[in-house]
């Protein structure tokens, strides 16, 4: 084999090494992101439950009467 194969394959092998690194970080990362998703879809089940049992606690008309912020006190008088 003469000298400039060995140099083309070598630069070859290198590449093809660089290339499967570059894999290796992008399958890791896509793998952090989709546990990153399923996450937070969990959160958000978990939210849409809890605005929904909220919805059932309220009455039906929703908050009795008008209220008037007039009326209402600040917390410290």
């Amino acid at each position: 084999m003469s000298n400039r194969a060995m140099s083309q394959e070598s630069h070859t092998d290198e590449r093809l090494m660089a290339l499967e690194i570059k894999s290796s970080y992008a399958e890791d990362l896509l793998e952090q992101l989709n546990q990153q998703v399923y996450e937070q879809q969990r959160q958000i089940d978990a939210l849409l439950a809890e605005v929904g049992q909220l919805r059932r606690q309220m009455p039906e008309g929703g908050p009795s009467g008008e209220r008037n912020l007039r009326d209402e006190l600040p917390p410290h008088y």
